[in-house]
């Protein structure tokens, strides 16, 4: 039980973030949560997890994974294209304004910074490769984002409510993505190798940081939430089908293509998972009265990591199957 507690507290934390936060009678959980959210909590909440990310990523590593380009392609495409027109069939159903705002911020969105690596090398694939795609996604989304999400917006009458400022967009991303995690990079050049002894610790940090977003966002809709439990049901069901439609195509992709195994892994974790922290902030600064858009962006990575989860564990008795001598 403690072993399985410690591998899985992240998502132990989240549980418990949403359950303690809508379940308190009191309230004061929320209204610090809520206080902390309207004094720029979240700015800087993100900053330090970007500044962390970049002290954890091992340059070397990202240089050993340029070799593999037509994967980096297939993954990007799914990032960039596949995702963004999944997210535009949510028009033509009746959705909520703050559900299909919500699905339209996961899908712009890059790659996870950490649980996509991991997961690709648990699974028998090339962390390095993955490694590459999340830093390059990371980096082009500052140019992608100002462009598609105005784009998904056109399609419904939602653009007309958001003031969409591609700029200033643009330099938030750069601020608060670009800037912090080329300062931990930084930090980690300039010879503090005793850092490397560290990054358990760091990575621990860094989830709890993210548990802290999670929490200031469960505030501010909870007063949707607590009147509302079949909301909650609702958007489980909707972010659950958008990500197993992401992962198939990345099936379909990979199979099309014919990829082997050590290779596909990389395209299918970093190509359907997608960060929370650029997501929330996001929420934040353009859709802040769309509490729902902020509860999609929390349960889609919630359960991706559940659905990955399970699927590392069979890709990976899979290979283990294969590896074996035929006796």
């Amino acid at each position: 039980m403690a072993a399985r507690i410690k591998k899985y507290w992240f998502l132990i934390g989240l549980a418990l973030v949403f359950a303690v936060t809508l379940a308190d009678p009191s309230g004061w959980v929320a209204d610090l949560g809520l206080w902390l959210k309207l004094n720029h909590g979240p700015d800087a909440v993100i900053f330090l997890v970007f500044f962390f990310s970049g002290i954890l990523l091992d340059p070397g590593q990202i240089r050993s994974g340029l070799t593999d380009i037509s994967g980096t392609v297939m993954a990007l495409g799914l990032i960039f294209i596949a995702a963004p027109i999944l997210a535009a069939l949510a028009v033509f159903g009746s959705l909520e304004t703050g559900l299909v705002i919500g699905l339209f911020l996961v899908a712009v969105m890059p790659t996870t910074m950490s649980s996509g690596v991991v997961m690709s090398g648990a699974a028998g694939g090339n962390p390095a490769h993955a490694l590459f795609i999340t830093i390059l996604a990371n980096v082009l989304c500052m140019f992608t984002i100002p462009v598609t999400l105005p784009l998904l917006l056109q399609l419904t009458d939602i653009s007309t409510l958001v003031d969409f400022d591609r700029l200033a967009v643009m330099i938030k991303i750069g601020l608060y993505v670009l800037v912090p995690l080329c300062m931990g990079l930084a930090v980690k050049a300039w010879g503090f190798f005793r850092l490397n002894s560290a990054a358990p610790a760091f990575q621990i940090i860094n989830q709890c940081l993210i548990l802290c977003i999670v929490w200031m966002g469960v505030a501010q809709a909870r007063p949707v939430l607590a009147q509302n439990w079949s909301v909650m049901i609702s958007i489980a069901c909707i972010v659950t089908l958008f990500h197993l439609a992401l992962l198939g195509s990345a099936f379909l992709l990979v199979r099309l293509f014919s990829v082997p195994r050590g290779r596909m892994e990389a395209i299918l974790f970093m190509g359907s998972q997608k960060t929370l922290p650029l997501s929330i902030i996001l929420q934040v600064t353009l859709f802040g009265q769309y509490a729902q858009a902020l509860m999609v962006c929390v349960l889609h990575h919630l359960i991706s990591l559940l659905i990955d989860g399970f699927l590392v564990g069979r890709i990976g008795r899979h290979s283990m199957g294969i590896q074996k001598p035929n006796r």
